[in-house]
């Protein structure tokens, strides 16, 4: 996909935290919290694609969600178009609503089963008054976008199957012309034969629209055909930030090595050469993360340093950023010359820590699947 890079980025999240209160007691007292985004910092840049990946409960969908003011932020900023919305009340983010729309993971659950479909694409425009007359044209152009008939106006969601579903999802999601989409997910609930066909649409819809993309999944096989740049998240943090083809080819943080080794390749040659590197142990509790570097309890590069000290955001050089005191794929000298990010870094990591030891020098590419 095409990145217009030039200018300023269309959406800046700045330390963004998230938890949710864990109360209990008849004075429904908060006795604990739920990490599930914490001092989370990137930008992303108008008509750029990017990648959010992570296994299930990252905090993936809840930063999703956090940046389309769907939830609302315990600490940070949301920038979108230069303009801080972490604060906006309800009436003055509704402007804003036409310009960021989210595409929602469950094609079967997003959408309402007593509604017909002309009636659940059209709801956004009635929302911010668009005339009747003119609301039923622009439903069935919007069915013909994403390449459903406008004779399916007045159908229900349990006539269509799960790929059309989502492509109605789509279609509510293009109806008031968004600048931004952040798509939870939007393929995971899909038959495999039919997730080519809705990336493509959305690869489409991006050429033709000048979308910008926030594309949630956690199969890096589906994220690499689509985004520009990944981010990596663990338990709430952002742990490697890098262009797409870099992340593939040089893995730098050791849980983002796990995942790609995970990515399934149609070459049996290729697939038994590669290493399969299995997580031992489950992702630790959100309410109590560990010390340190939150991935240490599974890593096996880990060291005393990795469980004291959380390891700032270190900047690899060609935008590759990434969290760890022992990082994959560079050698010494690269390790001197780094330098620490100090933007991306969150507050509670020690910025005096930069990485001294490769964790694994040589590096080995992930070819392409297909």
């Amino acid at each position: 996909m095409s990145s217009r890079n030039g200018g300023e980025p269309l959406v800046e999240i700045r330390n963004l935290k998230k938890y949710f209160p864990i109360r209990k007691g008849l004075l429904q007292r908060e006795v604990a919290r739920v990490h599930a985004v914490d001092d989370v910092t990137f930008a992303v840049r108008e008509g750029e694609t990017l990648g959010l990946v992570g296994e299930s409960g990252c905090g993936k969908s809840t930063l999703g969600r956090t940046i389309v003011r769907l939830l609302e932020p315990t600490e940070g900023a949301v920038i979108f178009e230069g303009r801080d919305i972490s604060s906006l009340g309800p009436r003055a983010l509704r402007p804003l609503r036409r310009r960021m729309q989210m595409v929602f993971q469950d094609p079967y659950a997003s959408l309402n089963p007593r509604k017909r479909v002309g009636s659940i694409i059209g709801a956004p425009l009635k929302i911010h008054g668009v005339a009747k007359s003119e609301r039923r044209q622009r439903v069935q152009e919007l069915l013909e976008t994403v390449g459903l008939s406008p004779e399916h106006y007045n159908r229900f969601p349990h006539e269509f199957s799960g790929g059309q579903r989502q492509r109605i999802g789509v279609a509510r999601a293009l109806a008031l012309n968004p600048q931004l989409i952040v798509a939870d997910e939007p393929v995971s609930a899909l038959d495999v034969s039919i997730q080519s066909q809705m990336l493509n649409l959305l690869d489409d819809l991006q050429k033709e629209l000048q979308l910008t993309y926030i594309f949630i999944a956690h199969d890096l096989g589906v994220v690499r055909h689509v985004s520009n740049r990944i981010a990596v998240m663990y338990l709430g943090k952002l742990v490697e930030l890098s262009p797409a083809e870099e992340l593939y080819q040089r893995p730098i943080m050791p849980y983002t090595e796990a995942l790609l080794s995970a990515v399934p390749i149609p070459d049996p040659d290729l697939s038994h050469q590669r290493e399969r590197i299995v997580l031992e142990g489950d992702v630790p509790s959100p309410i109590n993360p560990p010390s340190g570097c939150r991935f240490h309890p599974r890593c096996r590069y880990m060291t005393d340093i990795c469980r004291e000290v959380e390891p700032p955001l270190t900047d690899y050089g060609h935008g590759h950023l990434a969290a760890c005191h022992h990082p994959l794929n560079v050698d010494k000298e690269t390790l001197a010359r780094v330098t620490v990010s100090e933007r991306h870094t969150p507050a509670a990591a020690d910025e005096r820590a930069k990485p001294r030891d490769p964790g694994k020098e040589e590096a080995k590419p992930i070819p392409r699947s297909g």
